[in-house]
């Protein structure tokens, strides 16, 4: 089974051809060839490039130059704006897009949407008709996502990153898992999945992050393997953990079988996108 990563982000440095929206605390760039390159030390075939809204908000060109270099490598997903009348034809137009796999909503609490919002409905019913999974990014923010997904049975949901809020710098907050029975909750709705993404920064031991194994056992019984996607959301977590440190724990812990491994670190991800890297 290959493995493969459930989020990353590439991008260029910033720059007046393409500049940030935002300049987060990550890597001066972390261009899609840096980035195939750090898979390549740690032996990770492929994973799911999500294009990074804190820098270049809803425009995905990168993304699209980067799995255009790297198309058996790299598969791609655009964050769709729930504010554009228009969204479903934008959904549509990225759908013709080579090495295409999904779309996000961004509904962290920050961003202070609400889940009656129509836009969401209008992005969840392009969805269906465009076989799209839709990523939730929905961190702080859970008690939203129940009615969105309760008003769509036919669309398919990622929810990013357990749901949780994550740090960007460390330490991990004080009760990193205390929303983790909202995600447990989640788990009755067959038509979601999650991501066990960026797991190794809620941990307040130092790596191999041995304390993120009970409260991720009761996502798996949960869950169901088979709907949990591992990731380490690099380059957000940089700060945080380097790129081997979000790979390893997973591939050397005893707390998981070989089957259980190879379908949280690849099996997973590939059913929900339905896509699989090809590695030369």
């Amino acid at each position: 089974m290959p493995i493969i990563d459930s989020q990353v982000h590439a991008y260029e440095a910033n720059t007046p051809k393409r500049p940030w929206h935002k300049v987060p605390n990550w890597p001066d760039h972390v261009t899609g060839d840096e980035m195939v390159a750090a898979m390549d030390k740690v032996g990770v075939d492929g994973a799911i490039f999500i294009s990074a809204h804190s820098l270049y908000q809803y425009d995905a060109s990168y993304a699209v130059e980067v799995q255009r270099a790297h198309p058996n490598r790299l598969a791609i997903v655009k964050p769709v704006n729930p504010d554009d009348p228009a969204v479903a034809d934008v959904i549509a137009e990225w759908k013709k897009t080579p090495g295409t796999v999904g779309i996000r909503i961004m509904l962290r609490k920050e961003m202070g949407r609400d889940s009656n919002d129509p836009g969401i409905d209008r992005i969840a019913r392009a969805a269906v008709r465009h076989d799209f999974p839709v990523n939730l990014s929905c961190a702080g923010n859970l008690d939203a996502v129940p009615a969105v997904i309760d008003r769509h049975p036919d669309a398919r949901f990622i929810i990013d990153h357990l749901g949780l809020m994550q740090p960007r710098t460390p330490p991990a907050p004080p009760q990193p898992w205390a929303e983790l029975p909202k995600l447990l909750d989640l788990a009755k709705r067959p038509n979601a999945v999650v991501k066990v993404s960026g797991a190794c920064t809620l941990s307040k031991e130092p790596y191999p992050y041995a304390d993120i194994w009970d409260p991720l056992a009761r996502v798996f019984d949960a869950w169901g393997i088979d709907r949990c996607l591992w990731g380490t959301d690099w380059t957000r977590a940089f700060a945080v953990i380097n790129y081997a440190q979000g790979v390893e724990p997973f591939r050397v812990t005893q707390r998981l079988t070989d089957s259980e491994r190879a379908m949280l670190m690849g099996g997973a991800c590939a059913k929900a996108y339905g896509w699989s890297p090809k590695k030369s």
